[in-house]
């Protein structure tokens, strides 16, 4: 049995302008265009992940 996607968008997205990002809680590290659903996913290590995860929340990233 496969694993069941969990996809989640973050509460900080602001709303439905369409400029977000979905995460898969069941695959941490594996995101997609939350515009696009059936499209592409990007799929990143558990380092790099966490790298921008960290980055994000320390506002390394803002006006990027």
């Amino acid at each position: 049995m496969g694993i069941t996607e969990q996809w989640r968008k973050s509460t900080y997205s602001g709303g439905n302008d369409g400029n977000c990002i979905e995460v898969d809680d069941a695959r941490p590290g594996t995101v997609r265009d939350s515009k696009d659903p059936d499209g592409p996913r990007l799929v990143f290590s558990s380092d790099a992940w966490q790298a921008f995860v960290t980055a994000a929340t320390q506002g390394e990233l803002d006006g990027a």
